[in-house]
């Protein structure tokens, strides 16, 4: 009882708060503010510098429930107009900063990372706060800053010289879409036929899966060709380094498969002037990784076997904030307390099961639901999920956010796109 109470007043406060911006004209330019900050520190501390502030031609993102998030992160980005402390804008997001703090070498090394956030050009002055929170769901930093939009050192950027892109599918409805980019990584100038075709094959192996096949008329995909000057990406333990347009590499915190790009920055510039809001990097390698990250951007290698469901898994991470349901038999990464609810809607360990699948279990399912070839196709709780064998639980046998063998999302996390989809477009 005393937690339903608490979720109610959580609820009826978010709901107070959000009644007051949903007016986009109101506190908002057609323009986006693209703010550069530095996130660095160690596991005992945490800051959050600003870099730079940017503004673009154009606003891609939500236009609707501005205050509203389809799920919490692991941190939150929000805009109050700075005269009446209202709440304007919000959203939510994770970092390879906050990933990293869970390693070994958080424990005895500072380090900085990029970070960039995109929210809509304020008519007015606005503060800005961004909040990092720790696996217990609860905040480890957060700094605010004051945006005044008539600033002469915001630098514009995506007004000229705009990287050449391709639009390869348009919405039924520009004024609520979702917005994606691909964007090359190691591709020559000469190589760009082959990332269009890389980009294609890609994108139709997402819209075989649903929910995103049934609701693929909401999606306005553009490809977008960053040059490189090599061919390729860096792979560090083959000592092999590549001149590429986002600088990634193989090897990210010293785990072999893990792709990723560092250079924030460097992506938000190629892309600036683009209609986009999400992000999908395609990697010119032949060798298996990726990575995805909520909100920032989903990094596939293009030319692997297993290429159409790797990128597929990863936009489930970076567009819906799907948790792995893959376990480890030795659990290197602690990422999920026991005495937490994991705020990813495909993973519980059962301290708030209620707010996750539970409406959709038959009435004879047991909790933990034991695991039987004979019935694959049933919903239940099935122990192992979230890098743990042990305490930590998902809601199929088998989903694509567990395997890249098996073809198609689970009915949770099924269930979880469409809500993400229907959120920005209706």
């Amino acid at each position: 009882m005393k937690n339903r109470f608490f979720y109610l007043l959580l609820f009826l406060t978010f709901f107070a708060t959000n009644g007051m911006a949903q007016d986009f004209s109101k506190y908002f330019t057609d323009k986006t503010l693209r703010i550069n900050y530095t996130f660095t520190g160690d596991v005992s501390k945490q800051d959050i510098a600003v870099d730079e502030l940017c503004v673009e031609p154009r606003w891609w993102g939500k236009r609707n429930r501005l205050t509203e998030v389809p799920m919490e992160g692991n941190g939150q980005i929000i805009v109050k107009d700075h005269a009446t402390g209202a709440v304007i804008y919000r959203n939510s997001f994770s970092t390879l900063f906050q990933e990293w703090l869970s390693y070994p070498e958080a424990q005895t090394t500072r380090k900085s990372f990029e970070n960039v956030f995109l929210v809509p050009m304020p008519l007015k002055k606005a503060d800005v706060t961004v909040e990092l929170y720790n696996n217990h769901r609860q905040i480890i930093t957060q700094m605010t800053h004051t945006v005044d939009p008539t600033d002469i050192l915001i630098r514009h950027t995506g007004y000229k010289d705009v990287t050449p892109y391709e639009t390869l599918q348009m919405p039924d409805d520009t004024a609520r879409c979702i917005r994606i980019a691909y964007i090359a990584e190691g591709y020559q100038p000469s190589e760009m036929p082959l990332f269009i075709k890389d980009v294609k094959e890609a994108m139709e192996a997402m819209f075989a899966h649903e929910p995103f096949k049934s609701l693929r008329n909401r999606f306005h995909i553009v490809a977008v060709k960053a040059p490189s000057v090599d061919s390729g990406t860096s792979e560090p333990r083959a000592g092999i380094w590549k001149n590429t347009a986002l600088h990634s590499h193989f090897d990210t915190f010293y785990s072999e498969r893990y792709l990723t790009t560092l250079h924030l920055k460097d992506l938000h510039e190629w892309l600036a002037g683009i209609p986009y809001e999400h992000i999908i990097v395609l990697v010119n390698t032949t060798t298996y990784g990726g990575g995805g990250i909520l909100n920032s951007y989903n990094l596939t290698a293009a030319h692997h076997p297993k290429t159409k469901p790797v990128v597929v898994h990863e936009f489930g991470h970076s567009f819906a904030g799907l948790a792995d349901e893959y376990a480890y038999e030795a659990e290197a990464i602690p990422m999920y307390p026991k005495d937490t609810e994991p705020w990813e809607a495909n993973i519980t360990t059962l301290k708030d099961f209620h707010s996750k699948w539970e409406n959709m279990l038959d009435k004879r399912t047991k909790i933990p639901t034991p695991l039987n070839p004979k019935h694959m196709e049933k919903v239940g709780v099935y122990e192992g999920a979230g890098y743990s064998l042990k305490g930590v639980y998902r809601a199929f046998q088998d989903c694509r956010m567990r395997t890249n063998e098996n073809p198609e999302f689970c009915p949770v996390c099924r269930r979880q796109i469409e809500r993400v989809i229907r959120f920005y477009t209706e």
